[in-house]
C-alpha cells in the first residue's frame, strides 16, 4: 500500500506524524510529497488541511483519511476526488475537549474571569456564588465530543441540555433539535458551548439574533469553528453585557491578528486553537485501523457524510 501524508505541517510536526504513523502501520510505503513517479501508485491520502488541488490526479486513490476531527476545510476543495473521506474520531481528543469545556464552565459559573479582572485593579470583592445544579449549560452539537462534554458536565452536577440541528436521541442526555427549539433553549441558558460542525446551515449561526435571544449575561464557549460566529455581533453583545464573557478557541482568521479587538477585550478569553489538540500516538493507531480495514475489505470507520458536510 502506498500512502501520501499531506498537510499544513511544519517540519517538526510532519516528522512526528510520520514516525507515529510508520510505527502504527509499518507495512506500507509512506510518501511525504506527491511526484510524477508516485502519483500513479498512491492508494490512500492521510491529510491535515492539504493544499487545494493537491489530491487530484491520483488514479488509484481509495480513501482520504483526515487527521483532524473537522473536515469542513477539506470539503471546500472543488477538486476533491470522489472517494470516501474519514474523519478523526479519537476518544483521547474527546476527553481533552471535555476537560476544556469543564474548565470554561467552572470558570464562568464561579466567576473566575471576573476575579481575574478584579485582580488587575487590586479589587477585593467577593461575588455571589451559585450551585452547579442552578446553572443551565447548553451544548450545541452532540457528536462524540459533545457527548463527552455533556457527560463530564453532568457528573459535576450541572444541568445540561444538548441541541442538534437534526433529530435523534442521546442516551442519558436531555436533547432538543431543530431551529424552532433553539431560541427558547438559549433564553434559559447560563452557558452555551458550541461544538457544531461548520456547514452551510450552521455558518454564522451565532449572530445578533442568537446573542439577543440569550439569557442576559450568559457565557459563550466556542470550541468549534470561527465561521460559526459573526464577530461584530459578538463584540456588540459583549460591550452591552448581553454576553457576560466569551471563551474563544477558534477564529475566522488564525492566528488571530494582533490588532483584533478580542485580544484586549475584558470580557474575552482567547485560546490559540488548543481546546483538544490531536494526540499523534492515539490518532496514528486509529488511522492504522482504518488502513487495515481498507486492506481487508472491511467497513471503514467514521466516514464523513458529504451531503451534510461533516
Amino acid at each position: 500500500m502506498d500512502i501520501l501524508l499531506s498537510g499544513n505541517f511544519d517540519d517538526g510536526e510532519r516528522d512526528a506524524w510520520l514516525k507515529e504513523l510508520r510505527d502504527a502501520f509499518p507495512n506500507a510505503d509512506w510518501h511525504l510529497t506527491r511526484t510524477a513517479q508516485n502519483a500513479e501508485r498512491i492508494d490512500v491520502a492521510v491529510v491535515a488541511n492539504p493544499a487545494l488541488g493537491s489530491l487530484q490526479g491520483l488514479p488509484k486513490l481509495r480513501l482520504i483519511q483526515s487527521l483532524w476531527a473537522g473536515v469542513d476545510r477539506l470539503l471546500l476543495d472543488p477538486t476533491l476526488p470522489d472517494v470516501p473521506v474519514a474523519r478523526m474520531v479519537d476518544p483521547a481528543m474527546s476527553a481533552a475537549m471535555a476537560e476544556t469545556a469543564l474548565w470554561a464552565t467552572l470558570s464562568l459559573h464561579r466567576r473566575f474571569y471576573d476575579y481575574a479582572q478584579q485582580q488587575l485593579n487590586c479589587t477585593w470583592q467577593p461575588l455571589p456564588q451559585r450551585r452547579a445544579d442552578e446553572i443551565q449549560v447548553t451544548l450545541l452539537g452532540m457528536g462524540q465530543m459533545g457527548r463527552a462534554c455533556a457527560s463530564r458536565l453532568l457528573a459535576q452536577g450541572y444541568r445540561v441540555t444538548g441541541w442538534k440541528l437534526h433529530g435523534g436521541t442521546v442516551e442519558g442526555i436531555p436533547l432538543e433539535h431543530g431551529m424552532d427549539a433553539l431560541w427558547p433553549l438559549l433564553a434559559r441558558s447560563d452557558v452555551v458551548i458550541n461544538l457544531l460542525p461548520l456547514t452551510a446551515q450552521t455558518a454564522a449561526l451565532l449572530d445578533r439574533r442568537f446573542f439577543d435571544t440569550l439569557q442576559a449575561g450568559a457565557g459563550l464557549v466556542n470550541l468549534a469553528r470561527g465561521g460559526h460566529v459573526v464577530e461584530a455581533d459578538l463584540l456588540h453583545a459583549l460591550d452591552s453585557g448581553q454576553v457576560g464573557h466569551a471563551v474563544l478557541d477558534v477564529f475566522r482568521s488564525e492566528p488571530l491578528p494582533a490588532d483584533h479587538s478580542f485580544w484586549r477585550h475584558p470580557r474575552v478569553t482567547v485560546l490559540p486553537h488548543v481546546a483538544a489538540v490531536t494526540d499523534t500516538r492515539s490518532a496514528a493507531r486509529i488511522v492504522a485501523r482504518n488502513l487495515q480495514a481498507l486492506l481487508d475489505g472491511q467497513p471503514l470507520s467514521d466516514l464523513a457524510d458529504l451531503s451534510r458536510g461533516y
